[in-house]
């Protein structure tokens, strides 16, 4: 996958500017000390140049003019996310230490790896659901297979040949066409690499039939004619590809499946430092400036409530839970 960071201009140290100081952030408990009062570290549980460590890095930027202190990302890989996770979940439950995780760390892994170094039901409190990323369904250029119905009558004409890349086992990326999968009552072996710009050049190179590559890594090979988009995984159509149907329009009635990004602190962090901090994401999420740049990866912002978030945790929890049961998935 090419460097998100690079791709979109946002250096590692830059903040956005003057236009988020000004944005109002609600006051903390009265007769506390003001936070932060020294630096607050964000960890990212991946490798740096992913869209998690993105929209981390910009989060970052952004709560550290809205709340005037100094919030710096980590990056702790390993283990789907687990690794920073657990370091997460070990911290203590002052408001100095927080992270920013996707789908598979969240919401697939609780169901992936046993056991876990942690209570995924007791060991965070949810802040925020950030921002979301949709993929698209691709096959090369060259392919034969032309839209999604062709796909599906490939699969069924000849079942054990057709193969689909993903950035790892556990992942979204393999678990979203393990969902296809399972809706089209189809099978297709599933080929694991060890990150998404490998996953990317097997599809390239005709070692995997398709693949489903994030849209900020998909839409510039989708532009230039390298990749063929079959269908999108969101909801809705993304503008940057208004002729890609999404898998819902294809006869998958119902599909959605996005890499999500949420926030989280360790359990038994102060609710108001909760509430203080889903509000300051939410109003630096509202920025232009940030918006921009989070359009300019293809990712959608959601900037969602503490209120809102736990039911979220659980309802995507039990939709990938019930899939990984009932297809017998394992992390290899």
């Amino acid at each position: 996958m090419k460097n998100i960071v690079e791709k979109t201009g946002i250096g590692r140290r830059s903040l956005l500017g003057a236009s988020l100081a000004g944005l109002a952030v609600p006051a903390f408990a009265q007769g506390t000390p003001p936070y932060p009062s020294r630096a607050v570290t964000v960890i990212v549980p991946f490798a740096p140049g992913g869209s998690t460590d993105f929209v981390a890095r910009l989060l970052a930027q952004a709560l550290s003019s809205t709340l005037g202190g100094s919030f710096v990302v980590e990056n702790r890989a390993g283990g789907s996310g687990t690794v920073g996770h657990a370091a997460l979940a070990r911290a203590r439950p002052d408001g100095y230490t927080l992270d920013v995780a996707p789908t598979g760390t969240f919401a697939l892994a609780p169901f992936l790896f046993s056991p876990l170094p942690y209570d995924p039901a007791t060991a965070f409190a949810p802040i925020a659901l950030l921002a979301s990323n949709a993929m698209f369904v691709c096959v090369p250029a060259a392919s034969p297979i032309r839209d999604f119905s062709a796909l599906v009558a490939a699969a069924k004409a000849e079942p054990s040949r057709l193969s689909y890349a993903s950035p790892g086992a556990g992942t979204v990326g393999q678990l979203a066409p393990e969902l296809m999968l399972d809706m089209a009552g189809i099978e297709m072996l599933h080929v694991p690499y060890r990150s998404g710009g490998l996953a990317l050049q097997a599809i390239l190179a005709k070692e995997t039939t398709m693949g489903f590559v994030d849209s900020v890594t998909a839409l510039p090979y989708l532009a230039s004619g390298e990749l063929r988009g079959l269908a999108v995984t969101s909801r809705t159509r993304d503008p940057k590809a208004p002729t890609v149907p999404t898998l819902a329009e294809s006869g998958l009635a119902g599909y959605h499946a996005t890499n999500d990004f949420g926030f989280f602190a360790p359990a038994g962090t102060p609710p108001a430092l909760v509430q203080k901090l889903a509000e300051a994401a939410a109003a630096a999420l509202r920025d232009p400036g940030v918006r921009s740049k989070l359009d300019a990866a293809s990712i959608d912002v959601i900037g969602g409530s503490a209120e809102a978030f736990p039911a979220y945790l659980a309802a995507e929890g039990e939709r990938w839970g019930a899939l990984i049961r009932k297809r017998n998935i394992r992390a290899e």
